[in-house]
């Protein structure tokens, strides 16, 4: 492998102008030592001419060359010339590549100012339509929040319809007993029939009613949901106007009705419920569920109802949930 030949920094130590006098003459005056010799390959004079001082004198300017041209000397000693023209190449294709990206980022902003001009020109163009930028962009921000409200109160709704469809499941065990489940009014009722309960014009449990109310109970009590869920208890009866007998009129009876299983519901050896989660109401034949007209909708109308009270968050219609 070739070496970079370093004849040419004897050239340019022979042109050096701040040396003053020719090269021959520092020989003379300044001379080779055996491992100079022994370096550059020649024969070593006899000193010859100026004192030391004058040598000094005449040497620095050349120790001072020495010192910047060293460098270059010892770099281009470490490449051959190949490993020379190699790095030329590389540095002409980095200068190639820098020019590009820089024709690349002239162009970008070129762009950018383009895209800025015809974002003014379209607001101007809007402006000469009568259409407002500001307003336009202020309704859609509106419709944005409203339609972030409507997908707030929708993901609500399904929670709703999910606990919903839990309780209506875990209910579903009252229809084993002949109990009708539904949604009436925006509320979940459990309908025990009247004449199961009581006897007409009465306000005493019989057996048979008691019985049932006991696995009510049972159902309500077993789930942790149910049990602290709160209740009505909600006498009803038919239009027919009492004839003598322990009440006046059919408020009272549906009222006593209701008191009389709300306190069976939550006596401590019968049902066992927490009373404080439980009331009860009557409405006379204010609610009816079928006609007064014909004695199976009286039947029907005449009954007790539990009503599954809503907490806040139910507070939807349930109705539509229901189908």
């Amino acid at each position: 492998m070739q070496r970079v030949r370093t004849d040419h920094l004897v050239s340019a130590l022979e042109a050096a102008p701040t040396l003053g006098r020719n090269p021959l003459e520092l020989r003379r005056n300044h001379p080779l030592t055996p491992a100079t010799t022994a370096r550059y390959g020649c024969a070593p004079s006899a000193p010859i001419g100026p004192s030391s001082k004058t040598m000094n004198m005449r040497i620095r300017p050349l120790t001072i060359f020495f010192a910047a041209a060293l460098p270059s000397l010892l770099v281009g000693c470490g490449y051959s010339q190949e490993e020379w023209d190699q790095k030329v190449r590389e540095s002409e294709s980095l200068r190639n590549q820098l020019a590009a990206q820089r024709q690349a980022h002239k162009k970008c902003e070129t762009d950018y100012a383009d895209s800025l001009q015809e974002i003014e020109d379209l607001k101007k163009n809007l402006k000469e339509r009568g259409i407002n930028i500001e307003n336009l962009s202020s309704k859609l921000d509106e419709e944005r929040k409203a339609l972030e409200e409507y997908r707030r109160r929708a993901e609500q709704l399904d929670q709703i319809r999910k606990r919903f469809d839990l309780l209506r499941t875990k209910l579903q065990k009252l229809t084993q007993l002949g109990l009708k489940v539904a949604v009436r009014d925006n509320r979940m009722v459990i309908q025990l029939p009247g004449d199961v309960l009581f006897d007409s014009g009465r306000d005493r449990l019989k057996k048979e009613g008691e019985e049932i109310l006991k696995q009510v109970a049972e159902v309500v009590r077993a789930d942790s949901d149910l049990k602290n869920r709160e209740f009505q208890v909600a006498g009803h009866t038919d239009s027919k106007p009492l004839k003598g007998g322990e009440f006046k009129d059919n408020w009272g009876l549906s009222a006593m009705r209701a008191r009389s299983v709300l306190i069976y519901l939550t006596g401590t050896n019968q049902g066992g419920l927490e009373a404080k989660n439980w009331s009860a109401a009557g409405y006379s034949d204010t609610d009816p569920v079928e006609t007064n007209d014909t004695d199976d909708g009286r039947a029907k109308n005449r009954r007790v109802e539990l009503v599954v009270l809503p907490n806040v968050e139910e507070m939807l219609n349930l109705n539509s949930l229901a189908k």
